[in-house]
């Protein structure tokens, strides 16, 4: 196979991923692998210039656009979906501690939760608030 056609089948697969996380990193990755292929089907064989011209594509999105992504965060009206889990309710899958983070899932995704108080599995809790990849939850109903 191609070396051009296997850049392609990485960037088709990095830009399904990303629609699946949305996260954008990884759709930085995939136009870097489109740009690798191009530079493969203009110059067969330049895997060097390949990986370089991928890089450097991948590094000028990255820095270019974590500003534009700051301005974005930092708006008024921006609401992350994250957010929404506050207040809604959860089942502890895996026991949750203060100092032992446990599993809970929250409508249909599974989080890492930490809890001021032990919490075992099956008990339903509240979202109370959420860190950066961690929800803070504590006991529902008393």
């Amino acid at each position: 196979m191609e070396l051009w056609a296997i850049w392609l089948v990485l960037a088709g697969i990095l830009l399904v991923v990303e629609m699946l996380t949305l996260t954008f990193y990884l759709l930085w990755l995939g136009i870097g692998a489109v740009v690798a292929a191009v530079i493969d089907w203009i110059w067969p064989g330049s895997l060097v210039l390949e990986l370089v011209a991928g890089c450097v594509v991948v590094l000028v999105l990255t820095i270019f656009t974590k500003p534009l992504t700051r301005r974005f965060h930092a708006a008024a009206e921006y609401k992350d979906a994250v957010d929404d889990l506050v207040g809604k309710h959860g089942l502890v899958l895996e026991a949750v501690g203060a100092d032992s983070p446990g599993i809970v899932k929250v409508g249909n995704e599974t989080w890492s939760a930490l809890s001021t108080v032990r919490l075992e599995k099956g008990e339903t809790v509240v979202v109370v608030s959420r860190g950066s990849a961690v929800l803070h939850v504590q006991k529902w109903g008393g």
